[in-house]
């Protein structure tokens, strides 16, 4: 069996770049299109902690109390498959106002969160959502 072949990321360095002066950025793209792989990819590097809403318990948690939630995370994360979570919206708002910290949020998420207008106005001056992944991990044979 070979191993999977890691594509480059031509926004990795884009992203790197949007980490240094937004709080929040959001990776956006169609499913499989290696989101979270590059959120990986530069999180890990950057001692991001990674947490992802398909996990049931992190999804309940988060819908229940988004304000603790966000409260309770690290310094750094990634926040994986964000699109499950609409009311996380306004409580990442909220900490980015009483802490306005470059690089704080990564979020990605296959579903372009900004055109929901509710969520577009939560984050607005504190988004940069110029992100877009392409290019997935495949097996090459």
């Amino acid at each position: 069996m070979t191993e999977p072949v890691l594509y480059p990321r031509f926004a990795r360095a884009r992203l790197e770049e949007a980490l240094t002066d937004t709080p929040v950025v959001l990776v956006h793209g169609p499913r499989q299109c290696g989101k979270t792989t590059l959120a990986r990819l530069v999180g890990d590097a950057a001692g991001y902690t990674y947490i992802t809403f398909d996990d049931d318990v992190q999804l309940a948690a988060a819908r229940f109390d988004p304000i603790g939630f966000v409260a309770d995370l690290p310094e750094k994360v990634i926040l994986d498959e964000v699109q499950r979570v609409p009311e996380l919206f306004l409580a990442l708002k909220a900490a980015v106002d009483r802490q306005r910290t470059a690089g704080r949020f990564i979020l990605t998420g296959s579903a372009n969160v900004l055109l929901v207008p509710k969520l577009a106005d939560s984050l607005a001056g504190r988004i940069d959502s110029t992100i877009t992944s392409a290019g997935s991990m495949r097996d090459r044979r």
